[in-house]
């Protein structure tokens, strides 16, 4: 354990950034789990409209730190790209 005043304030800080961290990550990994569920059954009206939280999620995540723009960009791309071959 830390003894200085700074490590314990670097070790209180690195506990609530690495909580942060973990949150956006779920919350970015259940949004890309109910998309993909969604494009499984064949719901074309049900899996646009996830698509679109998803966006939105992936951008956050971006916006957070949690993934390089161009990760998502990908996510993005691949994604929108199985919303169309979907009949």
């Amino acid at each position: 354990m830390a003894n200085h005043f700074s490590a314990l304030k670097r070790a209180r800080q690195t506990e609530k950034r690495t909580a942060n961290n973990r949150a956006n990550t779920s919350r970015l990994r259940t949004a890309l789990r109910q998309l993909r569920e969604q494009l499984a059954k064949g719901d074309k009206q049900a899996a646009e409209q996830v698509f679109r939280q998803t966006v939105s999620a992936l951008d956050k995540a971006v916006q957070k730190g949690v993934l390089h723009k161009n990760t998502a960009s990908r996510y993005k791309s691949r994604l929108s790209a199985r919303l169309a071959a979907v009949k």
